[in-house]
């Protein structure tokens, strides 16, 4: 499966169908190409803000949400660069805390892809050094850098000094990438993906990191231990959690004169996101590049916006009116149960949809305690799993509209989930396109 996008803007489209031609060649790992490349466009990644760096299976994009809301409640202006986008290509690259405007995108896009010339660059890779060039151009105050997958070999990975790294839920999920055959790399697949996330670590960068699963501990120990990088786990040096209506973070780093942190509660809904919430500032409180307030951390909880993660739908678009509509685009067993105990004593009616090759069971079996009716949906632009593969009782509809149409007037809220493709759709269709 190819990445895609469209736009109508004729320039972006332009380099976009070049974009689209571009596939990463079968077997070729390493970041060789990525370096190559950045050399040609003069070494942009050289020349960034402080950089905040964020891999993990689930929440590394919430945990640059938050980041964001935070730093930029503190008056800095900040760049990041993240992946998927969910309707335009535009929301992989935000620039001083705009989404990049067409002509330029248009513009730096054909710079890269120029430059890349006889390279066989993958669709990410001309993504990441895009924004690399512009994130060197624009000032700003702090770039936020989401990894694209696993981090080890990774595009953003050519990073050499970040103010601080960052290592969100670990989970199993793009298999056939991140478990590939390889000589000299854990066998057990768990630690496996300790190993690759663990992968951005730098010597004498700060490495923050959410609670593993137990067999992942070591690794992550000894990954941080060869490379020199000071590791403040959850559990150990820094906790987040609720308590009456107010979340409480603590870590031993004294900053700003305090180690435990009063604040009110994330708008971001779901209680997994106190724990990226907790990230987010436990990542700020364990570097020395920019300094934040705990009033600037406060208000960030409340203004980080993350779309089509545990989403309530606006009632104002065609998909949200009359109903209780919630949108998610997890696709992973980690991601299920984190539904599964946002659900929890309530019955939902479930529109899925999942491209091919995602486990089918992932969302369903987690759900299925709480399942009123399930009815999939077909993932506009990919190969995607029939209703069959959901279980036998599963309906089958041609578009997420049809599928809403089809429910009874019943009151129970409905979940849209299994893919950030359709959840993109979805929000196009619902008139909440990402700003």
């Amino acid at each position: 499966m190819r990445d895609s996008a469209r736009s109508d803007h004729p320039g972006v489209q332009r380099q976009l169908d070049r974009l689209a031609a571009l596939s990463l060649p079968e077997g070729r790992l390493g970041l060789e190409t990525m370096r190559a490349l950045l050399e040609r466009l003069g070494d942009p990644h050289r020349a960034l803000p402080p950089v905040f760096h964020v891999a993990g299976t689930n929440g590394k994009g919430s945990t640059c949400a938050f980041l964001r809301a935070m730093l930029e409640a503190q008056g800095y202006r900040v760049h990041a660069t993240t992946s998927p986008h969910l309707v335009r290509y535009n929301e992989r690259i935000r620039l001083a805390g705009q989404l990049i405007e067409d002509g330029a995108l248009a513009e730096v896009l054909a710079e890269v892809l120029d430059a890349a010339e006889n390279l066989a660059v993958s669709f990410f890779e001309v993504t990441i050094a895009a924004a690399f060039l512009e994130f060197a151009r624009v000032p700003a105050d702090a770039c936020i850098v989401e990894v694209g997958l696993g981090g080890r070999l990774d595009a953003t990975n050519v990073i050499d000094r970040p103010a601080v790294c960052g290592i969100a839920s670990l989970g199993i999920d793009h298999e056939r990438f991140l478990l590939a055959p390889e000589d000299g790399v854990p066998q057990e697949p768990i630690v496996r993906i300790a190993y690759e996330k663990a992968g951005i670590a730098k010597p004498g960068v700060p490495l923050v990191v959410q609670a593993p699963p137990a067999p992942a501990v070591s690794e992550i120990e000894r990954i941080a231990g060869e490379t020199g990088s000071p590791l403040s786990m959850e559990g150990r040096h820094w906790d987040a959690a609720d308590h009456q209506q107010m979340m409480f973070y603590a870590d031993k780093t004294h900053r700003n004169g305090v180690d435990i942190l009063h604040l009110p509660l994330p708008v971001l809904p779901g209680r997994h996101q106190f724990a990226n919430a907790g990230l987010a500032i436990a990542m700020l409180r364990h570097q020395d590049g920019l300094f934040v307030t705990s009033e600037a951390i406060a208000a960030g909880l409340h203004a980080a916006r993350w779309p089509a993660r545990l989403q309530r739908l606006s009632t104002g678009g065609p998909i949200g009116r009359g109903r209780e509509v919630w949108l998610d685009g997890g696709h992973n067993l980690d991601a299920g149960a984190m539904l599964a105990r946002h659900f929890a004593g309530r019955r939902l009616h479930l529109v899925i949809g999942m491209i091919a090759g995602k486990d089918p069971a992932a969302i369903v079996g987690s759900l299925k305690e709480s399942i009123a009716s399930s009815i999939a949906v077909p993932v506009p632009g990919h190969d995607c799993h029939p209703a069959s593969a959901f279980g036998p009782r599963v309906a089958a509809a041609a578009s997420v509209p049809e599928a809403l149409a089809s429910l009874p007037p019943d009151g129970l809220p409905v979940l849209i989930a299994g893919s950030l493709y359709l959840a993109g759709e979805v929000l196009r269709l619902n008139g909440e396109v990402p700003t």
